[in-house]
Order: C-alpha cells, then structure tokens, then sequence
C-alpha cells in the first residue's frame, strides 16, 4: 500500500530517536516531518541529534531537516498522523491543538493519559480501548491516543493473561535504567556507583494506569528505584489472586498468550515470554526479540503463602514508549481503514 506519511515531534530525545529508528524501515509508514526545540531548527538530524540508541542511525534519518512545530506545514507535507515524544508540559498545549486541527496523534506523553475520553492502550491488553477516540469526536474531528508509562507496559502485558485468576494484590519493586529519564536525564555524579530510591509521580502512575488499562481494581503497592544501567526497566512483582492459583498455571498462561495473526507489523506472535533460568531476566536483553525490544520477558516465578511472585523485563524505550506508539497507530490504520490520501 501507498505508505502513510506521519510527523515526529520531539525527534531528538531517546524515546524521540526510537521512533526515527523504527520508523525508518517501517512498512506502513514514511517520516515526513520532524521537529525539536528551536535551537536545532534548519539542522541536518544526524548533525544534531546525540544518538543513543545501540544501532547505528539511519542514512535516511541522518540526512532529514528539523523543522518547527507548524500545523500548516504539517498539513502541507500531507501529515495526517503524529508521533509525540514532547516532554509532558509542552504536550499539554501542543496535542490538544494538533487533535482540534484534525491530526492523529498517538503520544509517549502522560498529559493527557487521565482524561477519561483518552485511551491508554496496549493492543495485547485492551485493544478494544481505541474505540474510545468517538468520544473525542473522531471521525469528523482528530484525537489522541496515549500509551502507558514504561514501567506499566510491560507490567499490564505480564498480567494480561492473568487477570483472568482475579488479581486482588500486588506489590511491586522496580529497577528502571536511566533512560528513562531523558536525555541528558540524569548527572553522572548522581547515578554513578548508586541508586536513586524515589523517581518522581512514577509510583502514583503506575497504580492509577494499571487499573485503567485492565479494568482491575487490586490493591497496589509500588516502590520504584534509578539504578545506573543504560536501556530496560527491571520489575519484581508479587500477586494475590482471587482463585487457587499454582507456579504452573502461571507459566501456562504465558505460554498459551499467543496472538492471532494480527498483521500488525510492531506486534510480536508471542509478546511473553518466560525462561526458566534463575539469571533471566536480565536489562541487557532489552533489545531481543522479534520486533527488537517488542518482547517482555519474565522469570523466576515462584509461590510463598498463596502469593505468587516473578520477575519481569520491559524495554522502555522501545515497547514502553516509542514502539508501543507505533503500535498503536499501526491498530488504528487496520481497525478503521486509513490510508494515504
């Protein structure tokens, strides 16, 4: 098919630079518009953009010109769908606009992600959230579709298949690297030798997301923790089920989370997977996979006083933030039919 043209704004970040990567060979859709801050307006992408991300950067992205934020040139390079990695203070002003201007956006930003019209979706979890975009008045009006925080992503694709056994309690350890906080994110002097036990509004979202995205009402107890690794968000996770539930029927529910052919090119056939390995999972296995960083894996399960517990690795710059974006639109372009004009 004619591919889609979309925009990236906010192109130059880590989880900005994600999208640029995996958009870069993407079958469905073309960049065809990218911003940054006005610093780095009329530069070459490659020129100014400090690339992070463990694969070398497209010639293609390279060779782009950053342009302003400007919904008429937006519209004239035939933008109709736009991947936000704005930082959540300028996308509280700035997606409203692109969404009343008629645009698509599909965002990594958590400002609007609380709106009850606004779905926060995972395909493998609550596909059936982005009907949600007609209470924002779609299809005569344009619309915003959030995913989660990285943390609750890989976390609600580990319990999609469990919710079934009645989830009643969880508690909750995370180890999150330091892109998640940006770039240039933290400084060296505080996160060299050491970790950072408190990352700000993190634990508040995961209790309140996780429970818009499954439709749960657990108790949640969160702690979230910075440690000095470079991409993937570590969990430890226990849980208190309704039902009787055993070590087995945990690791049989994963195993049997198999997806249909969904044909959707960002979605992996088996989105969970567990290994057995008492060292597994591991950050620097983030990028595995089939796509890269797509897969949330988990390991050592295990039962202690009718809880049960694992552990679970999410890529938190790629299915938790960019690639669970793309994702969603890619939902979007198949359930409603949308194609280049």
């Amino acid at each position: 098919m004619k591919k889609i043209k979309v925009a990236v704004i906010g192109s130059t970040g880590a989880v900005g630079q994600v999208f640029m990567w995996m958009l870069s060979e993407h079958p469905w859709f073309e960049t065809a518009y990218v911003t940054a801050s006005a610093a780095r307006i009329g530069q070459r992408y490659g020129d100014s953009a400090h690339w992070v991300i463990p694969f070398e950067i497209p010639e293609s992205v390279a060779d782009m010109e950053i342009r302003e934020f400007n919904i008429e040139a937006m519209r004239e390079a035939g933008v109709k769908i736009v991947f936000s990695a704005m930082p959540a203070e300028i996308s509280k002003s700035m997606e409203p606009e692109l969404r009343s201007n008629g645009f698509y956006v599909f965002t990594n930003a958590g400002a609007l992600r609380y709106e009850d019209h606004v779905p926060i979706l995972i395909p493998e979890a609550n596909y059936e959230s982005l009907e949600m975009i007609h209470r924002q008045g779609y299809p005569d009006n344009g619309f915003v579709v959030t995913n989660a925080n990285c943390v609750t992503t890989g976390l609600a694709m580990a319990l999609a298949p469990l919710r079934v056994h009645g989830i009643e309690e969880m508690h909750i350890s995370t180890y999150q690297s330091v892109s998640g906080a940006g770039y240039p994110g933290l400084s060296s002097f505080d996160i060299t030798d050491n970790v950072i036990p408190y990352i700000s509004k993190e634990e508040e979202k995961i209790e309140v997301e996780i429970k818009k995205i499954l439709s749960i009402d657990p108790v949640v107890y969160v702690y979230c923790v910075r440690v000095p690794v470079m991409f993937g968000h570590l969990m430890t996770v226990w849980l208190k089920f309704r039902d009787q539930v055993e070590i087995e029927d945990i690791i049989r529910d994963w195993e049997e989370f198999i997806l249909p052919e969904t044909g959707l090119p960002s979605t992996p056939v088996k989105p969970v997977i567990y290994k057995s390995d008492q060292t597994f999972p591991q950050p620097k296995y983030a990028f595995w996979g089939t796509p890269r960083g797509m897969v949330v894996y988990t390991g050592r399960v295990k039962k202690k006083e009718g809880r049960i517990g694992f552990t679970l690795l999410v890529n938190n710059v790629v299915k938790g933030a960019a690639g669970g974006s793309i994702q969603n639109a890619e939902l979007f372009v198949q359930k409603y039919g949308f194609t280049q004009d």
